[in-house]
Formats: structure tokens, C-alpha cells, sequence
């Protein structure tokens, strides 16, 4: 690569190319901060460790030192292929066929990283960094327990004055098309374990037994059943999926003492962790009221849910979106979790990447095309973001 211009297909190929499954560096972040150095940018190896969790190498490369500064943020570790041999391309090879970048990470997200790693030394190289800072985190740990990557880096960020005024997600957010969609926020996930505790006993002799299966079975109908909220103008309504019943009784003639469920609840802004805890607790009380049982019930916090309200900055990625592909783009709250529910505590945060049909797949890929669009569009947000701060 030459130092004047970063090529984002060579970059993504080369990305591809370090086997970087979590929590492996598998040498990504050394192949970046080579490439972000050789453009001006102050790189910071960040390496986190936490008794019981891998240690995770990430990077933290910033250029200029004044406000305004916008940061982008992703992750170069990858999950795994799966079967190797059932890929038409190698997944660590970084093949460029038909068009298309093929490899695992091609579109999570080393694609996004690619791109705008190439917008950001674009932008240095044409407009200098006097405007003020642009930044990259990236983290090896999104794929992971997701300890000690960007939510400690966030937490270095803030000790060390990196804080920065907003924030861009490169996560493919995108659906059908690229610039379909902005995620301005993430439902909130939240995981429970409920346990009802009875009397083991045999089958042909039900009545000296206590049963708790029936009892669970009431509760498990009830909570599917129910609506938790109507959602909000940015959530869809929350919602409730019960992932496994369970008694551990391999006997066909024994009642057993037993039986959890779990479930998991995603839930818009207009519930918190505590508020569905009590929602939970009060359908077990009503149940277990009528059917009796002894009931436990423990829960697994994912992460809250949250909004970057529209305003100036949302409407200004929606117009670079809007400029480079004719789409405006909506904007989204679906979806799982990412690292921006960890963002979101320092600076307004927004996810925009291309689309998302291959990623975890076999054969994920992006085509040439839409890595270059979206290398487009991040350097169009990087012009509006400078040029309206002055």
C-alpha cells in the first residue's frame, strides 16, 4: 500500500487473511496500526486481562488531539468457519472473485474496519488533522465474553482523555440494500432461569408425589401469552422467548423433583432490568398462589436498551447515506447486541455498515462494490462531521 492512499480491498483481503477468531489477535491489529501509523495516527496496543477470561489484545489509534472528535468503532475477531472444506473459497484466504471479497469477517466487520480505516487516512491525507480528531477502536472481544475489549478500552479512553463527541458503529447494518438502515439503538436483553421445586415420586402413584411440571407448564403459558409493552416510536413491542424447559429425568415412570425454565426477554426503553424482574416475579406469585410449589427464580443481565435520539448527527449520516447510495435510510432498534450498548455511557452512538445476509455463514462475502460505496459513505460522514463543526 501506498502511504498516500489505503486500498479497503487490499486492507479487507489482508484482514482476512490473520486468523484472528476470537480472542486470537491472529495479527489484524498489527496489520492496522502499521497501516494507520503510516497515516498520521498515535496507535495504543491495549491488552486486558480478567482471572477466568482470555486475555484480549485491542487497538486505540486517534489522530489530531482536538474537539471535535468522532470515533470509529468495530472489531476484527471473527467466529469460527465451521467446516473448512464446505467453503467455495478458503475463509482465511481472502479471495476476490466474481466481484466479491470472500472470507469469514468479510461483512463482521473487517469489511467496515477496512472501509473506514481507508476513509479516515483519506480524509488525513486530503484535509490534514487541524479540524480536530478521528479515532478507531477496535476491539478482539466483540465475538467473546466481550470483558476485555471495548468496554475496558472505553474505560483507558476516559482516564487518558480520548473521550470522544460521537461515535460510529461499523457493524452491517444495513438488510436488503446498502444505506437501508441506521441502528440508533438496541433492545435491551435480559435472561432468566425460573425453578420450581416439588416432591419426587412414581408415576403410578401421583398423589404421594408433588409435581412440579403442571406448575411450571401454567407459568410457561402464561408469560408467552402475555404482552409486556406496545413499544415506543423507536421499539417494537418487547419480547418474550422461552429457550428450555427441563427436568434432567430420563425415567418414564418417575415424577421428578424439578423443572427450570428459561427464557429470555428483549425488551424496548419502556422497561428496565428491574422493572422485568418484578413483571416476572408478580406472574410467578399469581401462579404459584393457585398452584402452590416452592419457586426460585435467578436472572442474567445482557444489556439495557437505549436510543440515540435523532437530532444533528443522526440526520447527518443519514444524508451521506442518502448522497452516495439514493437510499435514506431507516432508522432501526432490532436486532441482538453489540459493543455500542457499551459506547452509548460516554458519547451519542449510531451503527451504519453494509448488509448483513452472509455474516456467520459459509461463504460470507461483500462485494467490491459495496466495500467502496461504504468506504464512500464514511469518508462523506468525515467531510459533514469536520466541515459543520467549524
Amino acid at each position: 500500500m501506498k502511504d498516500a492512499h489505503v486500498d479497503c480491498v487490499e486492507l479487507l483481503q489482508g484482514l482476512i487473511r490473520c486468523r484472528s477468531v476470537t480472542p486470537e489477535e491472529g495479527g489484524a491489529l498489527t496489520l492496522l496500526e502499521n497501516v494507520l501509523s503510516a497515516h498520521g495516527f498515535v496507535c495504543q496496543r491495549l491488552i486486558f486481562k480478567e482471572e477466568g477470561t482470555p486475555d484480549v489484545e485491542n487497538l486505540f489509534a486517534r489522530a489530531g488531539t482536538s474537539s471535535p472528535h468522532l470515533c470509529f468503532a468495530g472489531h476484527t475477531d471473527v467466529v469460527p468457519a465451521g467446516d473448512e472444506g464446505s467453503w467455495s473459497h478458503p475463509p482465511f484466504v481472502g479471495d476476490l472473485a466474481d466481484g466479491f471479497v470472500y472470507g469469514r469477517g468479510a461483512t463482521d466487520m473487517k469489511g467496515s474496519v477496512a472501509a473506514f480505516a481507508a476513509a479516515a487516512a483519506g480524509f488525513i491525507a486530503q484535509e490534514g488533522k487541524s479540524k480536530g480528531s478521528i479515532s478507531l477502536l477496535i476491539t478482539g472481544d466483540e465475538e467473546g465474553p466481550a470483558i476485555n475489549g471495548t468496554v475496558k478500552v472505553l474505560q483507558w479512553m476516559k482516564e487518558h482523555g480520548h473521550v470522544p463527541d460521537h461515535c460510529l458503529v461499523g457493524e452491517p447494518s444495513s438488510v436488503d440494500k446498502l444505506g437501508d438502515t441506521i441502528k440508533i439503538g438496541r433492545r435491551g436483553s435480559l435472561s432468566f432461569a425460573v425453578t420450581v421445586e416439588g416432591r419426587q415420586g412414581h408415576a403410578a402413584y401421583p398423589a404421594k408425589a408433588d409435581n412440579p411440571i403442571p406448575k411450571l407448564a401454567r407459568f410457561v403459558t402464561l408469560i408467552s401469552s402475555e404482552v409486556i409493552d406496545q413499544g415506543n416510536e423507536n421499539f417494537d413491542p418487547s419480547s418474550l422467548a422461552v429457550t428450555s424447559v427441563d427436568t434432567g429425568n430420563p425415567a418414564g415412570n418417575v415424577i421428578p423433583q424439578r423443572t427450570i425454565a428459561k427464557f429470555n426477554i428483549r425488551f424496548s426503553t419502556e422497561h428496565t432490568f428491574d422493572s422485568l424482574r418484578a413483571w416476572v416475579q408478580e406472574r410467578i406469585e399469581r401462579v404459584k398462589s393457585e398452584m402452590g410449589g416452592v419457586w426460585t427464580a435467578s436472572t442474567t443481565e445482557g444489556a439495557d436498551a437505549f436510543t440515540t435520539e435523532p437530532g444533528a448527527f443522526v440526520g447527518m449520516v443519514q444524508d451521506a447515506v442518502e448522497q452516495e447510495t439514493g437510499l435514506l435510510p431507516k432508522l432501526s432498534t432490532s436486532g441482538g447486541t453489540s459493543d455500542a450498548r457499551f459506547v452509548k455511557d460516554y458519547c451519542p452512538v449510531l451503527e451504519f455498515g453494509p448488509t448483513n445476509a452472509t455474516i456467520h455463514m459459509t461463504d460470507e462475502r461483500i462485494s467490491v462494490e459495496e466495500l467502496r460505496a461504504t468506504e464512500a459513505i464514511y469518508g462523506r460522514i468525515l467531510a459533514a462531521y469536520f466541515n459543520s463543526q467549524q
